[in-house]
């Protein structure tokens, strides 16, 4: 039913976080992403300022809100990556785009 492929024979593609290039696996979603990029903080807390990283990986604590191609408030659990997207850290509080 599934066939599983090797790691090796998956499709890599470029992704731009916070202004670097980083080649990662096209099937991850964009918090697995950062994480395999060694990149643990999605965002900042607005009322301490402390880094937040990744925790449920499927939609339901917030964690993990970016900003993706310059729309800001994206759950990156919930989006998969795609060649050339740049995802930015949300600071502080939440903006509308």
């Amino acid at each position: 039913m599934f066939e599983l492929l090797p790691l090796s024979e998956r499709a890599r593609i470029c992704i731009d976080i916070n202004g670097a290039a980083h080649i990662v696996a096209a099937h991850l979603n964009v918090a697995a992403a950062m994480l395999e990029a060694g990149v643990q903080a999605c965002r900042a807390t607005p009322v301490s300022g402390l880094p937040r990283g990744p925790f449920c990986m499927m939609g339901v604590c917030f964690d993990c809100l970016v900003e993706i191609d310059g729309v800001p408030n994206q759950q990156g659990c919930m989006v998969q990556v795609r060649d050339g997207m740049r995802i930015r850290p949300m600071q502080g509080k939440a903006r509308i785009a």
